[in-house]
């Protein structure tokens, strides 16, 4: 019998998880398919318990529902658990397990692709949602010295902020266009975009969540966002003269962190990297 994967999520017809997922599966010659399951709000509840049913391996969840599931699962794995949000659900004999591969992705992205060790660095993190979250808690496993969040709703950054407080990092939450935002943007080591500001299809297509004169020189920037390959945030940062970073790394590495939970096999990461570049390149 074909089982069934797919990417929970509103605003999907920019992914290209089904492209690099399902190469994987061909590769391993799994009769699996990877789909795309565009779901409003009021659909979600009865998308997640169609998970249940044997046909179905799980799905990864993407914006804006990876902390709207969470009450919609049977049990949470402790790396979710602390984070609060989930990109990936397994479907364990009818039981619904959440995981968060997305911190993991973001620091192997990181340090293998960036070449940044973010021990004792000054990070400044665009936006609060899920993925911001993730990438937070993995700066403060990594032993960042400092994490400065901004978002527009600074609500959400300050109750991100709280809960990363167990640590020794220290963590500000700052409203967006905070008196000390531009002290602090040119004095961080890292720079890293959480938010959907400039993917392509998207409401804020072309678009880049700070401008050129603040983008610090020094600091490497990372924008989680994958499509488009170089987002305008990172065309900015390049004529400015800093570092950059891609997103692409991180989704496929998180990707491949998935396929494994379902599947219990290795991923094959440099197939599915080797798709997921040719797709983003055509």
């Amino acid at each position: 019998m074909t089982k069934h994967v797919g990417l929970i999520g509103h605003r999907l017809k920019h992914s290209i998880s089904p492209l690099f997922q399902q190469a994987a599966f061909d590769f391993l010659g799994l009769d699996v398919r990877y789909e795309l399951w565009e779901t409003e709000q009021k659909e979600l509840h009865t998308v997640v318990e169609g998970l249940r049913h044997h046909s179905n391996l799980g799905a990864n969840v993407t914006i804006p529902y990876k902390s709207a599931v969470l009450v919609l699962l049977d049990k949470l794995d402790k790396e979710a658990k602390r984070i609060g949000a989930v990109n990936t659900i397994v479907n364990r004999d009818g039981k619904l397990i959440g995981y968060n591969t997305d911190s993991d992705g973001f620091l192997r992205a990181l340090r293998e692709d960036g070449g940044f060790d973010p021990d004792n660095k000054k990070v400044i993190i665009l936006g609060a949602g899920g993925t911001a979250r993730a990438v937070s808690f993995a700066l403060v496993e990594a032993g960042a010295k400092s994490i400065v969040i901004l978002n527009r709703t600074i609500e959400s950054s300050e109750a991100l902020a709280w809960d990363l407080k167990v640590s020794d990092t220290e963590v500000v939450a700052l409203a967006w266009k905070n008196s000390r935002t531009v002290k602090e943007l040119a004095e961080c080591d890292l720079l890293v975009n959480c938010t959907s500001v400039g993917m392509k299809d998207s409401p804020t297509e072309g678009k880049s969540p700070i401008g050129i004169g603040l983008i610090p020189k020094r600091a490497l920037v990372y924008d989680v966002v994958y499509n488009p390959m170089e987002t305008p945030l990172l065309a900015a940062a390049r004529k400015a003269g800093a570092r950059t970073l891609r997103g692409l790394p991180m989704l496929v590495y998180q990707g491949a962190a998935a396929f494994e939970l379902w599947t219990g096999k290795p991923a094959p990461v440099d197939v599915m990297m080797r798709v997921a570049k040719r797709a983003l390149t055509k």
